[in-house]
């Protein structure tokens, strides 16, 4: 492993809505070693948590009241809120685990901002969340489902 793969792995991971959900499968493609790609990846996605909730508090009230944005809040917000109404922590938790682009810390951080949830309640949650979506993507990538399939 070369530190350019490192350094590609991180730039996949840090993409919205695509995350470790695609830069893991990545980095096991390029070679790279499948519990080494987990480890960048999941720790790179719980790193962007905390300059998305600078984003959030700081710049997202300029983005916040634009037309064009309002029916993308509109929907992050819905879909946050009916696993957040439902499950509280851990609604947010799954929200966040759920291996699938439009999911994820981006998402989780957006829609925890949207409803007013406190930082200290949900950045637990979406940490434990990008783990298991972490986990899951792994196990995934690396074959191990098609064991038990």
């Amino acid at each position: 492993m070369n530190p350019e793969q490192i350094i590609q792995l991180i730039l996949i991971t840090l993409v919205p809505w695509i995350e470790l959900r695609g830069a893991i499968p990545a980095g096991i493609i390029m070679g790279m070693d499948p519990l080494t790609v987990f480890l960048i990846s999941v720790v790179t996605n719980i790193l962007v948590i905390f300059p998305i909730y600078i984003f959030l508090e700081f710049i997202f009230p300029y983005f916040e009241s634009l037309p064009i944005i309002q029916p993308i809040l509109a929907k992050i917000r819905s879909k946050t809120q009916k696993y957040v109404d439902k499950h509280g922590f851990w609604g947010l938790m799954i929200f966040t685990a759920i291996p699938l682009p439009g999911s994820g810390a981006y998402s989780a951080c957006l829609g925890a901002h949207l409803l007013k949830i406190r930082k200290r309640d949900a950045i637990p949650a979406i940490v434990v969340g990008v783990i298991i979506a972490g986990i899951l993507v792994t196990l995934i990538a690396t074959g191990v489902f098609k064991l038990f399939i």
